[in-house]
């Protein structure tokens, strides 16, 4: 079954879209504006896998072209969070030629980017199937993409951790070490933030999960603990609290996250599916 992710209305991505394609075209596409001067004609292409992989960014890529001319028709051949093989066509559009080729580089480079995540985000996820610990996403993103990049992730099968700092708070060794330790930290946060929002707080060994458990923290994170002591810290928050959430984060690999996930925690925050994916090649071909 495949996965699919929720993208941000238009009202929120259509002004970056328009950012990157002001960027590419600039003061105006010179080769295809001086080749299709007079009459603008209607033409065909295809887009066309060369590599497999999970695609993903479809919708955003035939949004692309329709900021160009509102009248391209796209038809995604291959639906989001599917697999393609080398070969294979990815997607099929008519339209003016003009938004065709002014299109073409901004669309395919997002989908590209977008399917790369969405393929290692799904080899991450295949690993954990069967196990009830989840994949989520972090911060690390490319600035300016992050809407779409955590997108992609949720079409390889992983959820979202917080988009922002304004989501949620996490306190992190930093926060501790500025506040002076979890508890004043915690203390002084509850005092400020909003009623919903949840406190998750960063630990890095079974004192500060003792600690994060005395002051009630809604979401407890193992940050690079040894499995054996992150085994026991499991054991420990469940038999405080088993409504508490425990994430485990910190240099999660192929090799390593099923074993993580194994000893008993609901979320593996990693980076990865993100910052170590590779584009999928995609071609246009105009026929």
């Amino acid at each position: 079954m495949r996965n699919v992710g929720v993208l941000p209305p238009w009202l929120v991505l259509d002004q970056l879209l328009h950012s990157w394609l002001i960027e590419d075209v600039g003061r105006g596409d010179r080769t295809t504006q001086s080749l299709i001067c007079v009459d603008v004609k209607e033409g065909q292409a295809k887009w066309i896998a060369k590599a497999p992989g999970v695609i993903a960014g479809l919708p955003v890529a035939a949004r692309v072209f329709q900021l160009l001319n509102a009248k391209v028709c796209f038809e995604a051949i291959i639906p989001e969070g599917e697999g393609c093989e080398p070969g294979q066509t990815i997607a099929e559009i008519n339209g003016s030629l003009d938004a065709l080729l002014m299109g073409e580089r901004v669309a395919l480079n997002l989908a590209m980017r977008l399917s790369g995540i969405a393929t290692l985000t799904r080899k991450y996820t295949e690993l954990i199937a069967d196990l009830p610990a989840k994949l989520v996403d972090t911060r690390k993103t490319t600035p300016g993409l992050r809407l779409l990049e955590k997108y992609a992730t949720q079409v390889g099968g992983a959820i979202n951790h917080r988009m922002g700092l304004d989501d949620a708070v996490m306190i992190k060794d930093n926060h501790i070490a500025a506040a002076g330790g979890i508890r004043e930290a915690m203390a002084r946060i509850r005092k400020q933030i909003p009623y919903p929002l949840t406190i998750e707080v960063e630990t890095e060994s079974l004192e500060q999960v003792k600690e994060a458990l005395q002051h009630e923290a809604d979401i407890i994170m193992l940050d690079n603990m040894p499995l054996d002591m992150m085994r026991e810290a499991v054991h420990m928050i469940r038999l405080e609290n088993e409504r508490i959430k425990i994430e485990a984060s910190g240099n999660i690999t192929l090799d390593t996250i099923r074993a993580v996930a194994q000893t008993g925690v609901d979320y593996i925050s990693s980076s990865a599916p993100i910052t170590q994916s590779k584009w999928l090649d995609l071609s246009m071909k105009i026929s």
